[in-house]
Protein backbone atom coordinates (compact mmCIF):
# COMPACT_ATOMS: atom_id res chain seq x y z
CA UNK A 1 0.00 0.00 0.00
CA UNK A 2 1.52 2.82 -0.94
CA UNK A 3 1.33 6.39 1.40
CA UNK A 4 -2.00 8.19 1.24
CA UNK A 5 -1.55 10.96 -1.19
CA UNK A 6 -3.01 12.93 -3.60
CA UNK A 7 -3.34 11.51 -7.19
CA UNK A 8 -4.29 13.61 -9.60
CA UNK A 9 -7.14 12.47 -12.47
CA UNK A 10 -6.91 13.98 -15.65
CA UNK A 11 -10.35 13.57 -17.00
CA UNK A 12 -9.98 12.61 -20.72
CA UNK A 13 -14.09 11.99 -21.81
CA UNK A 14 -14.22 15.14 -23.81
CA UNK A 15 -11.50 14.26 -25.83
CA UNK A 16 -10.63 10.39 -25.87
CA UNK A 17 -13.58 9.47 -24.45
CA UNK A 18 -15.88 11.15 -27.30
CA UNK A 19 -13.82 10.63 -30.25
CA UNK A 20 -14.39 7.48 -31.49
CA UNK A 21 -18.32 7.52 -30.26
CA UNK A 22 -20.56 7.01 -33.26
CA UNK A 23 -23.00 9.73 -32.27
CA UNK A 24 -21.84 13.44 -32.79
CA UNK A 25 -22.32 15.71 -29.61
CA UNK A 26 -23.25 19.39 -29.86
CA UNK A 27 -20.77 22.09 -28.83
CA UNK A 28 -22.98 22.53 -25.78
CA UNK A 29 -23.19 18.98 -24.51
CA UNK A 30 -19.35 18.65 -24.35
CA UNK A 31 -19.00 22.07 -22.46
CA UNK A 32 -21.93 20.41 -20.41
CA UNK A 33 -19.65 17.46 -20.18
CA UNK A 34 -16.43 19.41 -19.24
CA UNK A 35 -19.19 21.76 -16.55
CA UNK A 36 -19.72 18.29 -15.08
CA UNK A 37 -16.20 16.80 -14.64
CA UNK A 38 -14.85 20.17 -13.19
CA UNK A 39 -18.22 20.30 -10.81
CA UNK A 40 -16.88 16.75 -9.35
CA UNK A 41 -13.48 18.63 -8.46
CA UNK A 42 -11.34 17.74 -11.84
CA UNK A 43 -8.47 20.66 -12.14
CA UNK A 44 -7.18 19.26 -15.27
CA UNK A 45 -8.92 18.02 -18.41
CA UNK A 46 -8.58 17.27 -21.92
CA UNK A 47 -10.90 19.70 -23.80
CA UNK A 48 -10.53 19.48 -27.74
CA UNK A 49 -8.04 17.71 -29.97
CA UNK A 50 -7.09 20.13 -33.06
CA UNK A 51 -7.12 17.53 -35.65
CA UNK A 52 -8.71 17.08 -38.77
CA UNK A 53 -12.32 16.70 -38.55
CA UNK A 54 -12.37 14.85 -41.41
CA UNK A 55 -10.61 12.21 -39.88
CA UNK A 56 -11.96 12.81 -36.72
CA UNK A 57 -15.39 14.46 -37.06
CA UNK A 58 -16.53 14.23 -33.61
CA UNK A 59 -13.28 16.36 -32.58
CA UNK A 60 -14.77 19.57 -35.02
CA UNK A 61 -15.50 22.54 -33.26
CA UNK A 62 -12.14 22.30 -30.66
CA UNK A 63 -12.08 25.93 -31.17
CA UNK A 64 -15.67 26.81 -30.17
CA UNK A 65 -15.95 24.39 -27.33
CA UNK A 66 -12.90 26.15 -25.66
CA UNK A 67 -14.21 29.90 -26.60
CA UNK A 68 -17.38 28.16 -24.50
CA UNK A 69 -15.61 27.31 -21.76
CA UNK A 70 -14.77 29.10 -18.15
CA UNK A 71 -11.90 30.77 -17.52
CA UNK A 72 -10.79 29.54 -13.63
CA UNK A 73 -7.51 29.61 -12.44
CA UNK A 74 -7.93 26.70 -10.89
CA UNK A 75 -8.53 24.56 -13.61
CA UNK A 76 -6.16 23.40 -16.97
CA UNK A 77 -7.52 22.86 -19.90
CA UNK A 78 -5.52 20.35 -22.57
CA UNK A 79 -5.92 20.48 -26.37
CA UNK A 80 -4.62 17.82 -27.83
CA UNK A 81 -2.17 18.53 -31.29
CA UNK A 82 -0.47 15.87 -33.74
CA UNK A 83 1.51 18.52 -35.84
CA UNK A 84 2.38 22.23 -36.57
CA UNK A 85 -1.34 23.00 -37.68
CA UNK A 86 -2.74 21.94 -34.86
CA UNK A 87 0.08 23.89 -32.46
CA UNK A 88 -1.04 26.96 -34.57
CA UNK A 89 -4.70 26.64 -33.96
CA UNK A 90 -4.54 25.86 -29.91
CA UNK A 91 -2.31 29.32 -29.76
CA UNK A 92 -5.60 30.83 -31.33
CA UNK A 93 -7.50 29.94 -28.09
CA UNK A 94 -7.39 29.93 -24.48
CA UNK A 95 -6.71 26.71 -24.18
CA UNK A 96 -3.77 26.21 -20.90
CA UNK A 97 -1.37 23.56 -22.47
CA UNK A 98 -1.12 21.46 -25.15
CA UNK A 99 -0.72 17.74 -25.73
CA UNK A 100 1.59 16.19 -28.30
CA UNK A 101 1.74 12.53 -29.53
CA UNK A 102 4.08 10.32 -30.25
CA UNK A 103 3.69 6.81 -31.29
CA UNK A 104 6.14 3.86 -30.48
CA UNK A 105 5.52 2.12 -33.86
CA UNK A 106 5.55 3.28 -37.53
CA UNK A 107 2.56 1.61 -38.89
CA UNK A 108 0.24 3.43 -35.98
CA UNK A 109 1.92 6.12 -36.45
CA UNK A 110 1.08 6.15 -40.22
CA UNK A 111 -2.72 5.80 -39.94
CA UNK A 112 -2.64 7.87 -36.62
CA UNK A 113 -0.85 11.09 -37.80
CA UNK A 114 1.10 10.49 -41.17
CA UNK A 115 4.25 9.95 -40.15
CA UNK A 116 6.80 7.19 -38.50
CA UNK A 117 7.92 6.87 -34.75
CA UNK A 118 10.71 8.80 -35.31
CA UNK A 119 9.04 11.59 -36.97
CA UNK A 120 6.77 11.92 -34.27
CA UNK A 121 9.22 12.04 -31.80
CA UNK A 122 11.06 14.88 -33.66
CA UNK A 123 7.89 16.51 -34.66
CA UNK A 124 6.31 16.53 -31.04
CA UNK A 125 9.67 17.72 -29.10
CA UNK A 126 9.87 20.33 -31.87
CA UNK A 127 6.06 21.38 -30.98
CA UNK A 128 7.11 21.20 -27.24
CA UNK A 129 9.82 23.77 -27.70
CA UNK A 130 7.53 26.14 -29.64
CA UNK A 131 5.23 25.95 -27.20
CA UNK A 132 6.98 26.43 -24.19
CA UNK A 133 8.45 29.93 -26.68
CA UNK A 134 4.89 31.00 -26.55
CA UNK A 135 4.11 30.43 -22.67
CA UNK A 136 2.37 27.75 -22.88
CA UNK A 137 2.77 24.51 -20.61
CA UNK A 138 3.09 21.64 -22.89
CA UNK A 139 3.02 17.66 -22.14
CA UNK A 140 3.64 14.15 -24.46
CA UNK A 141 2.03 10.92 -24.77
CA UNK A 142 3.93 7.75 -25.72
CA UNK A 143 1.51 6.07 -27.65
CA UNK A 144 0.94 2.49 -27.84
CA UNK A 145 4.06 1.80 -25.57
CA UNK A 146 2.94 -1.54 -24.41
CA UNK A 147 1.43 -3.08 -27.62
CA UNK A 148 0.55 -1.77 -31.48
CA UNK A 149 -2.57 -3.43 -33.42
CA UNK A 150 -0.19 -4.19 -36.55
CA UNK A 151 2.73 -4.46 -35.10
CA UNK A 152 2.53 -6.34 -31.96
CA UNK A 153 5.08 -6.07 -29.06
CA UNK A 154 6.75 -3.08 -27.93
CA UNK A 155 9.76 -3.54 -26.33
CA UNK A 156 10.92 -1.18 -23.32
CA UNK A 157 14.12 -0.47 -24.58
CA UNK A 158 12.80 1.68 -27.64
CA UNK A 159 9.84 3.20 -25.06
CA UNK A 160 12.70 4.37 -22.88
CA UNK A 161 14.76 5.70 -25.58
CA UNK A 162 11.64 8.09 -26.63
CA UNK A 163 11.12 9.00 -23.60
CA UNK A 164 14.56 10.37 -23.40
CA UNK A 165 14.42 11.79 -26.41
CA UNK A 166 11.20 14.03 -25.80
CA UNK A 167 12.63 14.57 -22.34
CA UNK A 168 15.12 16.81 -23.76
CA UNK A 169 12.59 18.57 -25.26
CA UNK A 170 11.34 19.74 -21.72
CA UNK A 171 7.81 19.20 -21.52
CA UNK A 172 7.06 19.04 -18.13
CA UNK A 173 5.53 15.49 -18.07
CA UNK A 174 5.20 12.61 -20.19
CA UNK A 175 2.40 10.45 -20.50
CA UNK A 176 2.66 6.20 -21.17
CA UNK A 177 -0.24 4.99 -23.11
CA UNK A 178 -1.24 1.71 -23.49
CA UNK A 179 -3.76 2.55 -26.43
CA UNK A 180 -5.13 -1.03 -27.42
CA UNK A 181 -5.28 -2.33 -23.69
CA UNK A 182 -2.95 -5.01 -23.79
CA UNK A 183 -0.63 -4.20 -20.88
CA UNK A 184 -0.40 -6.07 -17.80
CA UNK A 185 0.50 -4.39 -14.11
CA UNK A 186 3.69 -6.76 -14.07
CA UNK A 187 4.54 -5.48 -17.28
CA UNK A 188 3.36 -1.81 -16.06
CA UNK A 189 5.80 -2.03 -13.21
CA UNK A 190 8.55 -3.15 -14.87
CA UNK A 191 8.33 -0.39 -17.67
CA UNK A 192 8.10 2.03 -14.84
CA UNK A 193 10.81 1.20 -13.60
CA UNK A 194 13.32 1.49 -16.45
CA UNK A 195 11.62 4.94 -17.89
CA UNK A 196 11.84 6.21 -13.86
CA UNK A 197 15.74 4.57 -14.24
CA UNK A 198 16.41 6.88 -17.49
CA UNK A 199 14.58 10.24 -16.58
CA UNK A 200 14.40 9.84 -12.79
CA UNK A 201 13.28 14.14 -12.69
CA UNK A 202 10.66 13.71 -15.16
CA UNK A 203 7.26 13.36 -13.93
CA UNK A 204 5.14 10.69 -15.10
CA UNK A 205 1.64 10.51 -16.31
CA UNK A 206 -0.32 6.78 -17.02
CA UNK A 207 -3.06 6.15 -19.50
CA UNK A 208 -4.89 2.77 -19.72
CA UNK A 209 -7.70 1.54 -21.80
CA UNK A 210 -9.76 -1.48 -20.43
CA UNK A 211 -9.96 -3.05 -23.54
CA UNK A 212 -8.83 -6.49 -22.18
CA UNK A 213 -10.43 -5.72 -18.43
CA UNK A 214 -7.05 -5.23 -16.79
CA UNK A 215 -7.63 -1.30 -16.96
CA UNK A 216 -8.10 -0.68 -13.17
CA UNK A 217 -4.98 -3.40 -11.81
CA UNK A 218 -3.23 -1.50 -14.72
CA UNK A 219 -3.81 1.71 -12.21
CA UNK A 220 -2.70 -0.01 -9.37
CA UNK A 221 0.54 -1.21 -10.25
CA UNK A 222 1.30 2.46 -11.47
CA UNK A 223 0.29 4.10 -8.18
CA UNK A 224 2.01 1.72 -6.44
CA UNK A 225 5.27 2.35 -8.42
CA UNK A 226 5.39 6.06 -7.78
CA UNK A 227 3.06 7.89 -10.53
CA UNK A 228 0.62 9.86 -8.84
CA UNK A 229 -1.06 11.31 -12.56
CA UNK A 230 -3.71 9.03 -14.02
CA UNK A 231 -5.86 9.71 -17.09
CA UNK A 232 -9.35 8.45 -16.82
CA UNK A 233 -12.58 8.95 -19.08
CA UNK A 234 -15.95 9.06 -16.66
CA UNK A 235 -18.67 6.44 -17.49
CA UNK A 236 -15.65 4.41 -19.39
CA UNK A 237 -15.88 5.30 -22.65
CA UNK A 238 -13.54 5.76 -25.35
CA UNK A 239 -10.93 4.79 -27.98
CA UNK A 240 -9.33 5.42 -31.13
CA UNK A 241 -10.72 5.54 -34.46
CA UNK A 242 -7.19 3.77 -35.94
CA UNK A 243 -6.44 1.18 -33.43
CA UNK A 244 -9.12 -1.76 -34.29
CA UNK A 245 -11.29 -3.17 -31.18
CA UNK A 246 -9.69 -0.28 -28.88
CA UNK A 247 -12.52 0.21 -26.51
CA UNK A 248 -12.74 3.03 -23.80
CA UNK A 249 -10.62 4.44 -21.17
CA UNK A 250 -10.33 3.32 -17.80
CA UNK A 251 -13.95 4.70 -16.19
CA UNK A 252 -13.12 8.02 -13.96
CA UNK A 253 -15.55 6.67 -10.96
CA UNK A 254 -14.10 3.10 -10.82
CA UNK A 255 -10.38 4.63 -10.53
CA UNK A 256 -11.88 7.01 -8.31
CA UNK A 257 -13.72 3.72 -6.02
CA UNK A 258 -10.81 2.25 -5.42
CA UNK A 259 -7.99 4.95 -4.96
CA UNK A 260 -10.70 6.26 -2.19
CA UNK A 261 -11.44 2.83 -0.55
CA UNK A 262 -7.98 2.41 -0.31
CA UNK A 263 -7.75 6.08 1.81
CA UNK A 264 -5.70 7.57 -1.19
CA UNK A 265 -7.44 11.22 -1.57
CA UNK A 266 -8.40 12.38 -5.49
CA UNK A 267 -10.52 15.45 -4.60
CA UNK A 268 -13.09 14.09 -6.48
CA UNK A 269 -16.53 13.28 -5.78
CA UNK A 270 -18.19 10.11 -6.05
CA UNK A 271 -21.60 11.02 -6.25
CA UNK A 272 -21.41 13.39 -8.27
CA UNK A 273 -19.31 11.56 -11.14
CA UNK A 274 -21.87 8.73 -10.99
CA UNK A 275 -24.65 11.36 -11.98
CA UNK A 276 -22.63 12.43 -14.74
CA UNK A 277 -21.79 8.81 -16.03
CA UNK A 278 -25.92 8.20 -15.58
CA UNK A 279 -26.34 11.47 -17.54
CA UNK A 280 -24.07 10.34 -20.49
CA UNK A 281 -25.42 7.13 -20.07
CA UNK A 282 -28.94 8.82 -20.73
CA UNK A 283 -27.33 10.88 -23.32
CA UNK A 284 -25.92 8.39 -26.12
CA UNK A 285 -28.74 5.74 -24.99
CA UNK A 286 -27.01 2.88 -24.04
CA UNK A 287 -25.06 1.42 -21.56
CA UNK A 288 -21.68 2.55 -20.71
CA UNK A 289 -18.28 0.47 -19.72
CA UNK A 290 -18.27 1.66 -16.24
CA UNK A 291 -19.08 -0.69 -13.53
CA UNK A 292 -19.40 1.68 -10.12
CA UNK A 293 -21.93 4.12 -11.65
CA UNK A 294 -24.14 0.88 -12.08
CA UNK A 295 -23.43 -0.61 -8.57
CA UNK A 296 -22.80 2.44 -6.60
CA UNK A 297 -21.62 3.54 -3.87
CA UNK A 298 -20.32 1.50 -0.82
CA UNK A 299 -21.32 2.60 2.05
CA UNK A 300 -25.05 3.75 1.10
Amino acid sequence: MPDPQKIEIVEVSARDGLQNEARIFSISEKISLINRAIDSGVRRLEVASFVNPKRVPQMANAEEVVAGLTVRDDVTYIGLIMNERGLDRALDTGVDEVGCVSVATDIFAQKNQGQTSSESVQIASSMIKRALNEGLKANVTISTAFGCPFEGEVSIEHVVEMAKQLADAGPHEIAIADTIGVANPWHVSELLDAVKNAIPNMPLRMHFHNTRNTGIANVYAAVNAGVSTIDSSIAGIGGCPFAPAATGNVPTEDVVFMLQRAGINTGLSLDLLISTAKWLSELMQKPLPGMVSRAGEFPK
